[in-house]
């Protein structure tokens, strides 16, 4: 807990993957910096998702070419497919524990609608070099351990870590690097003091010639424009009773993580201790560990009828931050003030590379030299609808991912294997 008044080159609100990233990349420069979290090391999103490592963005790479133009275009598409790798390579430099597994990301399709448009994206990920290919029914069942897909594409850069190992792994490193790391310390007000920022805790205060807000989410009343950019949308995981070894030999047995194209996103994989996670939308409000949510118990149901009588035994969430374009922002509010947001689910790649991004701004890179946009903050409208938006999304997402079953239903024979699976 910061206890006390303090000076630092550089001022980090946040401790997720975000600010530790920047952190540990502005102490290995050298410079000076202090990070102050509101709760525990991992206590938001950064230690509550699924733990999938993914490439890229929400949009295809010609897409974000189109947007961005022939200059910064390219350079965003290698700095948001390059995520992984800085991912994988912080775990191996710093030795971090956290059941790292890099056999790939699995995405498979739902409807044969949504195998076409993966084959057109496996095919610009290919132009540009990418360890992807797009597999066949029968080899997306071999890989997922289920017949309830149509294809699917498999991404070799991906994988998956335990997500609190990884953030906790991350807040050693930056500490063993040289920055000061206080937890329990919320930022209550940000305001300028002449050619500084003061940061106020609690209990102690910063002042800071820089300043980085990544509390993505969890921004709250910190800075009200930043707050409104965004809309903080609930998501949950479950995790099963250990499967018997061999059951557990079926179900993605090399190891990769899936999300598939369901308009409500399911995503899921394997732990170390052999457990089954699913994970998908949640609700607005407190998880209950007691009785974990029922449409997660009905997606694993659905894609693995063979492992429905297992118990869910586990049940945690944090909140995802949505964009109104579906991208990442990192912004310039104001001199010598940063911010880095905007994950749309894909956190842990993109976060940890938008921490080095935002260490390398602080530095000195121009946008072009971080071969990424910095732009300025757009509020979303009526954002204090916000909530009953994304409920009232949700319900209609259920209602058209059920409408597809209906109307792209398995063959007879596939579901009769699906029923008689053990």
């Amino acid at each position: 807990m910061l206890s006390h008044a303090t000076r630092a080159q550089i001022a980090i609100i946040g401790a997720g993957y975000t600010g530790l990233s920047a952190a540990l990349h502005l102490a290995q420069a050298g410079r000076d910096v202090v990070v102050v979290e509101a709760a525990t090391i991992g206590a938001g999103a950064s230690g509550a998702n699924g733990g999938q490592v993914i490439p890229g963005l929400k949009h295809d790479p010609d897409t974000l070419e189109s947007m961005f133009g022939p200059a910064l275009g390219p350079q965003l598409v290698a700095t948001v497919a390059a995520g992984p790798d800085l991912v994988f390579e912080l775990i191996r430099a710093h030795r971090i524990e956290c059941d790292a597994v890099r056999t790939g990301w699995i995405q498979p399709a739902a409807s044969p609608d949504a195998l076409g448009l993966l084959a057109a994206r496996a095919k610009q990920w290919q132009r540009r070099g990418a360890a992807v290919e797009v597999l066949t029914r029968d080899e997306a069942a071999q890989l997922t351990g289920t017949q309830r897909y149509w294809g699917a594409w498999l991404d070799r850069r991906g994988g998956n870590v335990q997500p609190l190992s990884y953030v906790r792994g991350l807040a050693r490193a930056a500490i063993g690097a040289g920055a000061r790391v206080f937890s329990q310390s919320p930022a209550v007000t940000l305001t300028p003091a002449g050619h500084e920022w003061r940061i106020t805790t609690p209990r102690g205060c910063i002042l800071s010639e820089q300043v980085i807000v990544a509390t993505n989410a969890y921004t709250e009343a910190l800075h009200d424009s930043l707050r409104r950019s965004l809309i903080a949308v609930p998501s949950l995981q479950v995790a099963t009773a250990p499967l018997p070894p061999a059951l557990r030999a079926t179900i993605l047995p090399q190891g990769q993580a899936a999300s598939d194209t369901c308009h409500l996103l399911r995503y899921f994989r394997m732990d170390a201790t052999g457990r089954f996670l699913m994970g998908t939308r949640g609700r607005f409000g407190e998880v209950s560990r007691a009785a974990p949510p029922r449409h997660h118990a009905r997606a694993i149901a659905e894609i693995y009828p063979q492992l429905s009588q297992l118990p869910l035994e586990y049940c945690w969430g944090g909140l995802v931050a949505m964009t109104r374009d579906h991208l990442p922002h990192l912004h310039q509010l104001a001199p010598g003030l940063l911010a880095g947001l905007g994950y749309n689910g894909r956190g842990v790649a993109m976060a940890t590379m938008m921490g080095r991004l935002l260490a390398h701004r602080v530095l000195g890179s121009s946008a072009q030299e971080l071969g990424f946009p910095v732009t300025p903050v757009r509020r979303i409208a009526l954002h204090r609808l916000s909530g009953l938006a994304v409920r009232t999304a949700v319900q209609l997402l259920r209602v058209r991912d059920a409408l597809t079953r209906l109307r792209e239903p398995l063959p007879a024979e596939d579901l009769h294997h699906v029923k008689s699976s053990p």
